[in-house]
């Protein structure tokens, strides 16, 4: 029998919370799943706590304040007991009625991770260009073969996140990060409705905070072992050019020139060798936290509250 957790992120979605709810249930129960449906609560100053404790079956967990959709998203994560793990979104735009065809698809293609593609999207045309951007950024930078990364219905193998711990925005590029654990990525068209209730919560701050943090996994993909690479190879550069810069002192000295008519030239020698050697000494420190990183545990971002499991009558 097939297993699936369902982890829903709610923010101030009391119009959504209770059909969302059904329609994960009955698809749960019409493909005959052994099944659990985890809402996160992050923070909600509306009625959404009221309405998610009436719903049955349902594992509620309740965040202290509002950390943000990829706290509450791992926080649903780490609670989820079963062999799949969906994550979706509490707007209803996402629809529960494709999570059977991800699932056939990951088994058929021997996957670990299937990610929805929302190829024609019912949003705001502002909503829409801002989300192309910042998907051809990640493109240039990330390289995780997923069209729509943002999208957060997705379907994951329980031991994608045996060692993954989620913060910031990253929700939208654990594809990549899973990638970069060497997990094998599929993609499917996805069915994407219109928001019905509720508004959105995205905003300018969350692309930059998205933005910030794609540039976070790539520098995780690219040097999250050896960290000295990169800046170590800065280092190296700033030193030669502090050394070609220091030539350029001696021939002016040599010429007969004042050092007092032309100090720029030591300057930039002094300058450039003093950044060179502190972009070493950081490659080293970095070398070091990222071998205390690996070896020890790491602190969640968020605080939960409660875990209720609200079992059916």
């Amino acid at each position: 029998m097939t297993k699936v957790s369902v982890v829903v992120p709610v923010y101030n979605e009391e119009g959504n919370v209770a059909e969302l709810h059904r329609e994960i249930k009955e698809v749960c129960e019409a493909n005959q799943y052994e099944y659990e449906i985890i809402f996160i609560n992050d923070g909600s100053s509306d009625k959404t706590e009221e309405i998610c404790r009436t719903l049955r079956p349902l594992k509620y967990i309740r965040l202290r304040r509002n950390f943000g959709q990829t706290a509450a998203m791992d926080a649903g994560i780490k609670a989820a007991q079963y062999d799949y793990i969906v994550t979706m979104d509490g707007d209803r735009q996402n629809d529960p009625a494709d999570i059977p065809m991800m699932i056939q698809y990951l088994e058929e293609n021997d996957l670990d991770v299937v990610s929805g593609w929302r190829k024609h999207r019912k949003d705001k045309p502002l909503k829409k260009f801002t989300s192309r951007g910042a998907n051809f950024l990640r493109y240039l930078l990330v390289h995780d073969g997923i069209h729509d990364s943002g999208c957060s219905l997705k379907v994951y193998r329980k031991e994608c996140f045996e060692h993954v711990t989620l913060y910031g925005e990253q929700h939208r590029f654990i594809p990549a990060i899973l990638k970069i654990k060497g997990f094998r990525i599929g993609e499917v068209v996805v069915n994407h409705r219109p928001r019905t209730a509720g508004v959105t919560k995205y905003n300018w701050k969350r692309t930059i905070k998205g933005f910030v943090d794609m540039i976070s996994v790539w520098f995780w993909n690219k040097y999250s072992t050896r960290p000295l690479h990169l800046l170590g190879g800065m280092g190296f550069a700033f030193i030669l050019t502090g050394g070609g810069c220091g030539i350029w002192s001696v021939i002016i000295y040599v010429l007969g020139y004042k050092m007092s008519d032309n100090i720029i030239p030591p300057l930039l020698t002094i300058f450039f060798i003093i950044i060179g050697i502190l972009l070493f000494i950081f490659g080293l420190m970095s070398e070091i936290l990222v071998k205390t990183y690996y070896g020890t545990g790491v602190d969640n971002s968020y605080s939960v509250k409660e875990i209720t499991d609200y079992k059916e009558d």
